[in-house]
């Protein structure tokens, strides 16, 4: 790709760091966000430099519309105008109706869906301005159905960002800008194995028999993000391996 400047929010780990690395090897000018792992920002950063590429670390708090607007205008102040952003940032608490928690709640939705709105809001005018974006947001396959207990307000919150990304393309579509979300299933992050999880009967209940990896997202992403995609918006693309236990499918 042309020397686009992407800004990734949630950069400094797992599939945010791979997408960073990926689109900056696309060619990518990469914002490098993180909230409180500055020391990781700053490996993802020494890393695309040393192949070559261009990149910052910038912190923010998505949950704080301020900060949003603050790492937008940095952005465009360090790196220059912003083409691409991938809203990848996103927080996950377990929960379901019988054990609702409204603080929660108010914390993944100020993060999974405030946050996308705001960062969204102020990138659009740069793309706007040139007649070209791309914006690529990281739902998941919670919010189209996956029937794993724990998951009920996440899953709105993640079904928030599928019906957002729709909208939004409609909005945006006359600029020549895109909007595309990306559905991960279980990916094999440090916060995934942390959290104790089978690995093993995931990759079970899926056609490929295997967990998903960072990578196999930017992979969707880096598409999603190019020249190529020019005429794909408004779409949800699944990346779970042929997951088999949905409640439902559309």
């Amino acid at each position: 790709m042309p020397s686009r400047v992407a800004l990734i929010t949630g950069s400094s780990r797992g599939i945010g760091r791979a997408i960073a690395l990926r689109l900056a090897h696309d060619g990518a000018i990469v914002a490098v966000n993180y909230r409180e792992r500055r020391d990781q920002a700053d490996e993802v950063v020494q890393a695309i430099t040393k192949a070559g590429g261009r990149a910052a670390a910038i912190g923010a708090d998505l949950a704080s519309e301020s900060d949003c607007t603050r790492l937008v205008d940095t952005v465009r102040e360090t790196l220059g105008p912003i083409d691409i952003v991938v809203n990848n940032a996103g927080v996950f608490r377990k929960g379901d109706l019988a054990d609702f928690n409204g603080g929660d709640m108010e914390h993944m939705q100020s993060i999974n869906v405030d946050g996308l709105i705001h960062v969204t809001r102020e990138a659009v005018n740069d793309m706007k301005a040139r007649g070209w974006g791309r914006i690529v947001n990281v739902a998941s396959i919670a919010g189209i159905g996956m029937a794993t207990v724990g998951t009920t307000f996440y899953a709105a919150t993640k079904a928030a960002v599928i019906t957002l990304t729709r909208r939004f393309a409609l909005e945006l579509g006359p600029h020549g800008i895109t909007v595309n979300a990306i559905a991960p299933g279980f990916i094999a992050t440090d916060m995934a194995a942390q959290s104790g999880a089978d690995f093993n009967a995931i990759a079970a209940k899926t056609m490929v028999r295997r967990v998903g990896t960072p990578e196999d997202i930017a992979a969707a992403a880096s598409f999603l993000a190019s020249e190529q995609s020019g005429f794909i918006t408004a779409q949800v693309l699944t990346v779970d391996g042929g997951r088999t236990d949905y409640i439902a499918h559309a």
